[in-house]
């Protein structure tokens, strides 16, 4: 039963993803503007008026763009009219069923190529903050929750790091530790001298060091929810019968939050912790715009300037699908965490 309930919750949130895809398609599409496809073919070339058309009408057969865009649409004087299957999105959704993102208009190559180079660099980076952010609450908010005055604070800190937006820690912590003004102490941009993913694999602490900054940024944007979450559940769960009979029993105020109290805190945890990954992946793109990173954040900007569709929808998917794994695995943590969830299913 509980795997029965586990494919439908996968089948409608498949469904949703695809939605949200479709719609995008549709409007950006509706909106994309050839001139902007042929200007960046032409690269500032000074052709002909008949040369010009030509590229455009070459241009739009072989990216799909001449065909209707739905399977129906308004047409002035004739009203409604079916097209087909010989449309933009049906060719796309054929081919998204294929795992074919299709090609970028500025690079012309495949987008699942350009994903995955953006990834080599994102990914890291995103999963690093994402664990560090996860330790971080953890350790904190445990080793504050028998210390009033101390919870006091950190909480406020924590209120305060949630109220600022992604690009203004970002922007704050380059203007203080990467600043000759200030403090010197990071590089203000880029990877330095390791500009090759390989290299850096070989010099992880040099690595480490030129991602200092972005990641402090993704970490100080990810904790607060994870730390203010984590605190109520826990500070509930320390009220509880079965903590003051371990007390009882001699446990110690650190081993009652850790054995005992903790596990059930988890619970209510598991939701925000869905959210986390594609929250960090999202402010990834602003962190890597600000610092001048290669990956996702570059990948979607230039794209954003020259209206490469594809590429957009692909990243947008490829948050989606994050989204996506991270609500499944919530699904399969919640019975190993509570049993009673197991049992009942």
């Amino acid at each position: 039963m509980y795997r029965s309930l586990l494919l439908r919750h996968l089948i409608r949130t498949l469904g949703a993803a695809g939605l949200i895809l479709s719609v995008l398609f549709l409007l950006s599409h509706a909106i994309a503007d050839p001139d902007i496809l042929l200007q960046n073919a032409l690269s500032g070339r000074a052709v002909s008026p008949e040369q010009t058309a030509q590229a455009s009408a070459l241009l739009l057969h072989r990216y799909g763009l001449d065909a209707p865009l739905f399977y129906v649409g308004w047409q002035q004087g004739t009203g409604w009219q079916w097209h087909g299957w010989h449309n933009q999105y049906h060719t796309w959704l054929v081919q998204l069923l294929h795992g074919n993102l299709g090609y970028s208009y500025r690079a012309d190559a495949p987008v699942t190529a350009l994903l995955g180079e953006a990834l080599r660099y994102t990914l890291p980076l995103t999963l690093l903050a994402a664990v560090l952010s996860v330790i971080l609450a953890l350790v904190v908010v445990t080793a504050v929750s028998t210390r009033p005055v101390a919870r006091h604070w950190v909480l406020r800190l924590a209120h305060v790091l949630q109220g600022l937006p992604l690009f203004l820690v970002a922007l704050g912590l380059l203007l203080l530790l990467a600043n000759p003004d200030a403090l010197a102490w990071f590089p203000a941009f880029g990877l330095g001298a390791v500009d090759n993913l390989a290299d850096a694999w070989h010099h992880p602490g040099w690595f480490l060091y030129q991602l200092a900054l972005p990641l402090i940024s993704l970490v100080l944007n990810g904790f607060p929810p994870l730390a203010i979450q984590l605190d109520g559940a826990l500070q509930q769960e320390l009220t509880r019968p079965y903590v003051a009979t371990a007390r009882a029993k001699g446990a110690s105020a650190a081993r009652s939050v850790w054995r005992h109290a903790l596990r059930n805190a988890l619970i209510p945890m598991l939701t925000l912790l869905t959210d986390l990954l594609p929250s960090i992946v999202a402010g990834a793109v602003v962190v890597e715009v600000i610092f001048a990173l290669p990956g996702m954040g570059q990948l979607i900007t230039e794209a954003a300037i020259h209206q490469d569709f594809p590429v957009l929808l692909g990243a947008v998917g490829l948050v989606a699908l994050v989204r996506l794994l991270g609500q499944v695995a919530a699904d399969l943590l919640y019975p190993v965490i509570d049993p009673r969830i197991r049992a009942v299913a």
